[in-house]
């Protein structure tokens, strides 16, 4: 029994991952030396693939559930290893589990700013930081072109070369959006979905799959800044009037606490009254100019009856005798 414990201690029977990290991506079995039996337990859980090697060559792949290992499921080492049928000898082989769940909260930043041509402002440079999430969507292309023959490997080992793969298509993705400078800090979920179908098929050759980028801030220069606030201030000064009163109270509210502000508060006054002129000069149309008024008839002399009339020595107008000036030239009379 003893000698029998012994060799079947030289096969191996169970082959299972149970991870105990939250960053292995891959994982290779450690079978110490040891052959595989034939009719062994294979166990892949959710969110893990098993991937069979043979000789560097890749054979089957399992997907999640429990196998016992025999030539009906081993198609591709069944090939390989030109077993005949009812093989049921300890055989060698290299068994590699996928991770395949998504990774998440992985950072990436613009360690360099990136160009970004604007209808507006001609070409600038954004600085951009935020988060993404991956998954392996293709265990054996990832195998292949990514994890060698390691004996595992972690996020670290591949978050490098998928920043660096994102960043440089991040100024593509935000020119060919068409949001204009001015509006990218109002449309970060727009752009961030715009940006995840653009790049997800720059990492597909690694067999990576991007699930989600998110762009939690975008950096403008200096003078985009700067336009952004006179256009957010025009805004508030919208209504000059309403600009105005408010100006004036504040003013009113310091002069208060300062004896020495009434001379600078008059002046401020002074100001505002010019503003609300202009203001009702912008606002209200010119009004049409009144037709002229006809002009007044010349005022004559008032009739006096015959026999109580004279004539004025200065002028000679006829004019009454108890008019002490004359109405027409204005000579007083005797």
């Amino acid at each position: 029994m003893g000698i029998f414990n012994a060799l079947t201690g030289q096969f191996i029977n169970v082959i299972e991952w149970k991870d105990p990290s939250a960053n292995t991506m891959v994982y290779r079995f450690d079978t110490n030396g040891r052959e595989i039996m034939m009719g062994a337990q294979l166990t892949v859980r959710e969110s893990q693939v098993a991937v069979m090697v043979n000789e560097g060559k890749i054979a089957d792949v399992f997907q999640p559930g429990r196998y016992t290992l025999s030539t009906q499921n081993m198609p591709i080492m069944t090939f390989l290893q030109s077993w005949k049928y009812g093989f049921n000898s300890p055989f060698k082989a290299e068994v590699y589990f996928v991770n395949t769940r998504q990774f998440l909260d992985q950072k990436w930043g613009t360690s360099s700013p990136v160009m970004m041509r604007d209808k507006e402002f001609g070409m600038i440079r954004l600085r951009a930081f935020g988060i993404y999430s991956f998954r392996v969507n293709d265990p054996t292309g990832f195998l292949k072109e990514v994890f060698g023959t390691a004996a595992y490997m972690t996020t670290e080992g591949v978050a490098g070369q998928v920043k660096r793969t994102l960043v440089s298509g991040l100024s593509d993705a935000i020119a060919q959006s068409n949001i204009p400078a001015l509006d990218l800090a109002a449309n970060y979920d727009e752009l961030s979905q715009f940006a995840l179908q653009s790049l997800a098929p720059r990492i597909e050759g690694l067999g990576l799959k991007l699930e989600s980028f998110v762009i939690e801030n975008i950096s403008l220069p200096e003078e985009v800044e700067k336009a952004i606030d006179q256009r957010t201030s025009m805004g508030v000064v919208g209504n000059m009037q309403q600009y105005t009163q408010y100006q004036t109270a504040q003013a009113i509210r310091d002069a208060a606490n300062n004896p020495g502000g009434a001379g600078a508060m008059a002046g401020l006054g002074m100001g505002a009254a010019m503003a609300q002129v202009m203001q009702n000069a912008v606002q209200q149309p010119a009004a049409p100019a009144s037709p002229a008024a006809p002009a007044a008839p010349a005022a004559e002399a008032p009739a006096a009856p015959a026999g109580e009339t004279k004539y004025c020595p200065e002028c000679g107008a006829k004019i009454g005798r108890s008019f002490k000036f004359c109405p027409e030239c204005g000579t007083k009379q005797g």
